[in-house]
């Protein structure tokens, strides 16, 4: 049955989750490469709604429920300017409130605001095979829609945590073994200079680095080395750089 009502009760929850505040239990991702992927990582997807001119046979949606919808509906769905005519509603996993102890290093961010450095921050995550991220509760929505896309599919393999009180989590991992490292200028000690086994690495805010709750907790400061002109690096890079530290250190 083709949906061509906006009025329709399922159209106006699916619109709910353009909202920070509706996407506490699920959210939207866009795109056959995207459903492809969650298909393939056994995301827990409710319902994939695509667009009459949309061929569905390019994608195989056995065993899921669908709705197809007219064009002028699924463009009040998309924030996508460019829009494929597919698109996922997926339910979070319960187990992505939970920390994993028995890794050896997890990432830690703290404040992030750009969609964009998130998302490729999830990403890099993925390609150096880190399974979780704890991001305090003024970083960025891990499920809006712009870190979704710029994930490229990672965020159904990277676990991102939200943590209410940063600080104290990373205080409760170091009673579980963990040293925390924090970069930061005021420190002559390289991050080539550290061990990064059973560590938390965390990163600041992109304007104002990490929090004084989170430096008074921390075991370790480290700085990345900067032998030009520029006074900082962009976040998702400073965090690319320590996570392929870890790397580097362990194919030893």
């Amino acid at each position: 049955m083709l949906i061509t009502s906006k009025d329709n009760e399922t159209i106006k929850e699916i619109k709910k989750l353009k909202e920070k505040k509706y996407r506490k239990e699920k959210y939207i991702v866009e795109g056959i490469k995207m459903i492809q992927e969650a298909i393939q990582y056994d995301a827990n997807i409710e319902l994939v709604v695509y667009s009459e001119k949309f061929g569905i046979s390019n994608v195989n949606l056995e065993g899921i429920k669908t709705i197809e919808v007219t064009e002028s509906i699924f463009n009040t769905l998309t924030e996508v300017v460019s829009p494929q005519g597919i698109l996922a509603v997926i339910k979070k996993n319960e187990d992505s409130k939970k920390i994993d102890y028995s890794t050896e290093f997890i990432l830690a961010l703290d404040g992030i605001q750009d969609p964009g450095n998130l998302g490729t921050i999830i990403r890099t995550a993925d390609a150096t095979n880190l399974k979780q991220i704890i991001v305090s509760k003024d970083t960025v929505d891990t499920y809006s829609p712009k870190v979704i896309r710029s994930t490229m599919g990672a965020i159904f393999r990277v676990n991102v945590i939200e943590t209410e009180d940063l600080a104290q989590e990373l205080d409760n991992l170091k009673k579980e073994g963990f040293k925390i490292i924090t970069t930061s200028l005021q420190t002559n000690k390289s991050i080539y200079d550290i061990n990064y086994n059973k560590s938390v690495v965390v990163i600041g805010n992109e304007a104002n680095g990490v929090s004084d709750k989170v430096y008074a907790v921390s075991n370790q400061k480290v700085k990345i080395p900067m032998l030009g002109k520029a006074e900082s690096l962009n976040a998702s890079v400073a965090a690319s750089i320590m996570m392929y530290e870890y790397v580097r250190q362990n194919l030893k």
